[in-house]
């Protein structure tokens, strides 16, 4: 429960005699639980992790209005609450929690780390570390329309999550060809999210969470090319973070290499049981 919603999650623990120290997993936007998160939650299962994959509010079989609809403030609660799941699991070593976050959700997870000492590591995959700054030449007019037409009583607007050609939240091939298709199919996942989403992501800020995280232990699993979730970002938050920390850069070709494609995945999930060995 988080905020008195039910969210959907799906626990794995190790075979064996635990306690076992524990990961919670958040995700690419738009995102559900039987997609990248799921697959990097069982693969650091069988290395000896207690998993926690979980929809957000709003996103798949979780409660929360509007549905798909990105909260920022709301996903942060929602790890709060995940952790407190696991802490009292016990199957859990409740002192050895961590937090993994891939694409969108490396950026919740850096934030919400920084913030909760129960959190003792942090790991981030092909992370995408919002920050307004960046957004500076944006034209938010069109959004604020949109949220003003709703709060005057009309419907929730949408738009296509992906699509190949024309507008959507996630445009171009790339984001297509593993949301498009079977690659990131999944009976909880729907092609539209709300066009006030989008506003959320010009406006977040997650990058702010590497000035305050250290000196908890923190990883960075980046793609040398990546067109989504640029390694520069990536080089920020490493430049901004005090030790204990590792970079590890993998030699993909696609933002969506790091979700399901091999040897990306292997080598990721490699350099986070590796470095969650040593600090977690």
């Amino acid at each position: 429960m988080a905020d008195g919603l039910t969210l959907a999650g799906d626990l794995r623990v190790p075979d064996g005699v635990g306690p076992w120290p524990a990961l919670v997993f958040t995700g690419p936007f738009t995102g559900v639980r039987d997609q990248v998160t799921g697959l990097y939650a069982a693969r650091l299962a069988e290395r000896g992790y207690a998993t926690l994959a979980f929809d957000h509010r709003n996103w798949g079989e979780s409660e929360g209005r509007p549905r798909r609809h990105e909260d920022p403030q709301g996903k942060l609660h929602d790890l709060r609450a995940a952790v407190s799941f696991l802490r009292s699991r016990p199957e859990v070593d409740r002192e050895r929690v961590g937090v993994i976050g891939i694409c969108l959700g490396g950026g919740y997870a850096l934030k919400f780390a920084a913030f909760d000492p129960r959190v003792k590591a942090f790991a981030a995959i092909a992370g995408a570390y919002n920050n307004p700054y960046a957004m500076r030449g944006a034209d938010l007019a069109p959004y604020l329309d949109v949220l003003e037409r709703q709060d005057l009583g009309g419907p929730v607007e949408y738009l296509p999550a992906v699509a190949e050609q024309g507008e959507a939240a996630m445009p171009g091939d790339e984001p297509y060809a593993y949301y498009g298709g079977e690659r990131g199919a999944s009976p909880h996942w729907s092609n539209e999210v709300t066009r006030a989403s989008v506003l959320e992501l010009l406006t977040m800020d997650n990058m702010t969470g590497s000035d305050f995280l250290s000196p908890k232990p923190a990883l960075i699993v980046h793609g040398l090319v990546d067109r989504f979730c640029p390694p520069e970002g990536a080089e920020e938050v490493f430049k901004r973070l005090d030790q204990p920390k590792k970079i590890v850069w993998v030699d993909a070709k696609q933002h969506i290499d790091l979700y399901d494609r091999e040897p990306y995945v292997t080598q990721a999930v490699d350099a986070t049981a590796d470095f969650l060995g040593e600090h977690l």
